[in-house]
């Protein structure tokens, strides 16, 4: 019988297990990620970006380059990390459903790396962007960096057995059986912790649909960092959308 995730499955897994398993994620591909959003948008300067699930800051720097940027996070391991890492950022502790900051107080929001569909309820992922979109000015714009649900249905790889520094670690996937989210138990061997991963698979229509009724317009769609067009084959599902301007 399949396990079940815990609901609240993102307030216990993203710390020093989390870092380490994701430990090959490197400072050039957050870069190249970074550089994508610079290329597509128009210049920016003078306002403030926000890192929406910075975790441990590893864009943080690249983005601050821009423009002043403030990382927002649930995890306060992964935020002391990210301050260690960018000591001049700030930073804030909070939930994506309930944004501590004014409205209008960012001309550009960043979702990168799957930081979005966390939630079981579409409704609560639904209210992530309407929160976004209120924290966003007019005119503003949101990236959405977000895994590509075609090929991770396709290309799942159901079982993994690695060793990260001392510690063997079993990976455990699977697709629900909607087929609507990618399933993840990550077990320590050596010291019995174990961690869960569930992450609602938007097809990129999907996002747009949920974007344009937060308030949003897309205007570009990329399947990877280095700015190709998405396909179904495509690593990413990188959204770039701009908030519609008040009448």
């Amino acid at each position: 019988m399949a396990q079940t995730i815990p609901e609240q499955w993102f307030a216990d897994w993203f710390n020093q297990d989390y870092l380490n398993l994701y430990a090959h994620r490197s400072t050039e591909e957050a870069s190249s990620v970074v550089d994508l959003i610079a290329k597509c948008l128009p210049r920016l300067s003078g306002g403030r970006t926000l890192d929406l699930g910075c975790g441990a800051g590893r864009h943080l720097r690249f983005l601050s380059r821009m423009q002043k940027a403030v990382g927002l996070d649930l995890s306060p391991w992964l935020l002391g990390v990210a301050r260690e890492k960018s000591p001049e950022a700030p930073l804030s502790r909070g939930d994506m459903r309930a944004l501590p900051f004014r409205g209008a107080s960012f001309n550009l929001v960043v979702s990168l790396f799957t930081s979005f569909g966390y939630f079981r309820d579409d409704a609560e992922n639904a209210h992530v962007l309407e929160e976004v979109a209120r924290v966003t000015e007019p005119a503003g714009w949101l990236v959405l960096d977000f895994l590509n649900a075609p090929r991770t249905r396709r290309s799942l790889v159901p079982f993994e057995r690695r060793q990260i520094g001392g510690e063997w670690v079993r990976q455990v996937r699977r697709i629900s059986e909607t087929g609507h989210f990618v399933l993840k138990t990550i077990r320590m061997e050596q010291s019995g912790g174990e961690f869960h991963e569930r992450v609602r698979l938007f097809e990129p229509a999907e996002l747009a649909a949920m974007l344009t009724s937060a308030g949003f317009d897309v205007r570009s769609l990329y399947g990877d960092y280095a700015g190709a067009p998405w396909s179904e084959a495509s690593p990413r599902a990188i959204v770039i959308a701009r908030k519609r301007s008040s009448h």
